[in-house]
């Protein structure tokens, strides 16, 4: 690493592009990522899809979800390491300089409410397992989670290097665990119980990291080059997400009474069971911390504030709403973040990949941006009323993008015509 690497309080970048002397080697990326997705509630997903859909069908969904996620979060990651913005000076190329403040204060607000869910799930974690106080636990997770992200992007990378390994082993011991005690014919034949469809599987996934995966220029500023970002988010999505889920899948199919992988570990009692509490902290702080660093950068941007001071007050703020209970709306979590969030990130590729190469800040707002993102999110709204059974993540994203697309052409086709007009007048 060099010298810049090595100091413990870091410029952080919040109102302006990355330079070249300040990105970050592929490793140190790598490490900020890899150490987000692999993480209990990805295990949770897992184990959920596959109880849902049974081994295979649930595998495979889980495999498409995380290729979608790849292509979509390794666009905006290259996209964004070309001019080393972050998420809200990335949205306001697409959006306008102030129209992005809608989108990128909606965004790093939602990702607080992530914040939320992860610190509160950490406290009914333990109370599940241990018979803790819940309120206490989540109280002193919110705190530590909140300490750690004022470090930086260089405790995410740090906490990655951690959490990422650590949860492998333990995963790997107990999948092993699990399936030794049912057999692997009995996993692969698990024919789940038909609860979800294949489509509301692939959402899941999807849904999962969509709102960081579209807030991705926060991490992936810092890479040298668009091969290396797209290289760092591989090791997230298929890479890191994948395993965590596939462990709970797995899981839940040799052991569908008991397929939280945490209550798992957690039962088998002694030394066994301080590690999980270890893991738990150490996963679900990883995650915390990338999604209040998240919503830091942003708001910081926004509000023209230093990220740490802004990531203590929405720390607290996403504490007390952890406190209250926000991981019993997980569920409604997705399903609002699938509706909403991919088309914000299907617009921004369609604009500075295919319509607008090399475009910068030019606008205040730009309406074909603000049109097509609507259109997706009613469309995504249209078919999770109406066609529960197909993927509304991805119908959302696929549409918010041709939105995108059809309404640019046809505009510039109207301003080709009007100009000929006038030039024959």
């Amino acid at each position: 690493m060099s010298q810049h690497e090595h100091q413990i309080l870091e410029e952080e970048y919040e109102n302006s592009a990355v330079p070249a002397k300040a990105r970050k080697s592929l490793l140190s990326v790598s490490l900020v990522w890899v150490g987000f997705p692999m993480i209990m509630t990805s295990a949770v997903t897992g184990a959920a899809i596959v109880g849902g859909l049974g081994f295979w069908t649930g595998m495979l969904s889980i495999l498409i979800g995380n290729l979608i996620l790849f292509g979509y979060v390794g666009v905006l990651a290259m996209l964004s390491a070309n001019k080393g913005y972050n998420f809200s000076l990335q949205s306001a190329i697409t959006f306008g300089s102030k129209g992005a403040r809608i989108v990128s204060g909606l965004l790093s607000t939602l990702v607080i409410g992530w914040f939320a869910v992860q610190t509160g799930l950490t406290g009914s974690s333990m109370h599940e397992a241990f018979g803790t106080n819940a309120l206490v636990i989540t109280l002193i997770a919110g705190t530590l989670y909140i300490v750690l992200t004022l470090f930086g992007v260089k405790a995410l990378t740090y906490i990655g290097a951690v959490s990422a390994p650590f949860f492998f082993i333990i995963g790997l011991w107990a999948v092993y665990d699990a399936a030794a005690a049912s057999g692997v014919s009995s996993i692969t034949s698990f024919e789940g119980t038909g609860a979800i469809s294949m489509g509301i599987a692939i959402t899941m996934v999807i849904s999962l990291f969509i709102d960081s995966g579209t807030m991705a220029a926060d991490f992936n500023r810092w890479s040298k080059n668009k091969k290396q970002a797209l290289a760092a988010t591989f090791t997230a999505f298929p890479l890191a997400c994948m395993i965590a889920m596939v462990f709970g899948g797995l899981i839940a199919a040799a052991a569908s009474q008991n397929s939280d992988l945490f209550q798992y570990i957690a039962s088998k009692g002694g030394a066994i069971a301080l590690i999980s509490i270890l893991l738990l902290f150490l996963n679900l702080g990883s995650v915390c911390a990338h999604c209040l660093y998240n919503g830091a950068v942003g708001w910081s941007s926004l509000t023209g504030r230093k990220m740490r001071e802004t990531a203590i007050v929405l720390g607290v703020i996403g504490t007390i709403f952890a406190v209250s209970g926000a991981w019993n709306h997980f569920a409604d979590w997705l399903n609002l973040l699938g509706i909403i969030v991919p088309p914000i990130g299907a617009v921004i590729i369609c604009d500075q990949l295919f319509l607008r190469k090399g475009a910068d800040i030019s606008e205040s707002v730009r309406i074909p941006a603000f049109a097509a993102w609507i259109i997706g999110a009613l469309i995504g709204l249209a078919v999770e009323q109406f066609a529960p059974f197909l993927s509304t993540a991805f119908v959302s994203m696929l549409a918010g993008g041709a939105a995108y697309l059809l309404i640019s052409l046809n505009t510039a086709k109207a301003s080709a015509v009007s100009s000929s007009g006038a030039s024959r007048s």
